[in-house]
């Protein structure tokens, strides 16, 4: 199962970024975790706060480098939870490493004895801590701001309905109306570079149309409908799919049109098409 779109979309990897900056720089600046209030011995405390916040923003380096690498990848692969979470406890083991390196090489300027396992225990709790609790929240957080734009979309009559002779609106990139077609009618959908090809019937014969769009946005768009993801580079309405066949490239999907060629289904994808197959059936 994957996680969902939302959370890395460009403004929440901000938000995310932003709170656990200002979070880490409170929590490092009241608790003083890390042994941090050795750092610093015979400074003020404005001092201590400037000196601190230049090594928590330098540890958040680690996040903003590894949501950045997350972002990209995300735009070509999918995120299941398992690959979220050892995602996480990268990042927690990577700023853990930094924070243990910084403490000690402060301990041993200062002649001080250092117990090595100690100091990196005390940093892993408290990095899971400053990043952990940031990410719990915007996880409720961004949740909650997207069951409230659905919500208002429904309202307004944006959002497709489940209806199996509702016609299906189709715009370009820019908002352009281009193709409007019977839900029913509509086979599969396949990614093209920077298009999409529709494929489609009608008159009892097969037709494709090439639209400017991302795979990604007809996702969005058709979400609540029985078209659903298979695989990175195919979406398929699931009450046209007749059969689902395993064969040595793996899991297949027949399309009840004749000469239609077998869609194929991704390993992630697997459990979706399955509850999705059974569910349209």
């Amino acid at each position: 199962m994957n996680i969902p779109k939302y959370i890395n979309e460009k403004r929440n990897i901000i938000k995310l970024v932003a709170l656990t900056a200002v979070f880490a720089l409170v929590f490092i600046n009241i608790y003083k975790p890390f042994g941090s209030k050795n750092w610093y011995p015979n400074v003020s405390e404005f001092m201590y706060l400037v000196y601190t916040s230049l090594i928590i923003l330098t540890g958040v380096l680690v996040v903003i480098i590894s949501r950045l690498i997350m972002y990209f990848y995300s735009r070509k692969h999918e995120i299941s939870y398992i690959n979220y979470v050892v995602w996480v406890l990268t990042e927690i083991l990577s700023m853990s490493l930094f924070y243990t390196i910084y403490s000690i090489s402060v301990k041993l300027k200062g002649g001080a004895s250092v117990d090595v396992m100690a100091v990196f225990k005390n940093a892993t709790i408290n990095t899971a801590l400053v990043l952990l609790l940031p990410y719990a929240s915007l996880w409720f957080y961004f949740g909650w701001q997207e069951s409230t734009k659905r919500l208002q979309k429904i309202e307004s009559g944006d959002e497709p309905e489940l209806n199996p002779l509702k016609s299906i609106t189709f715009k370009d990139e820019k908002g352009a109306l281009m193709l409007s077609i019977l839900l029913e009618d509509l086979l599969y959908i396949e990614s093209a570079d920077n298009y999409v090809v529709i494929h489609y019937v009608t008159n009892g014969k097969s037709k494709t149309y090439l639209l400017r769009n991302s795979l990604k946005n007809l996702e969005s768009l058709l979400r609540r409908t029985p078209v659903a993801r298979c695989h990175r580079s195919f979406l398929v309405n699931f009450n046209r799919v007749k059969v689902i066949r395993r064969s040595k490239e793996g899991l297949m999907l027949e399309i009840d049109v004749a000469d239609s060629p077998d869609i194929p289904v991704s390993k992630s994808f697997q459990g979706v098409v399955s509850s999705k197959f059974l569910c349209e059936s």
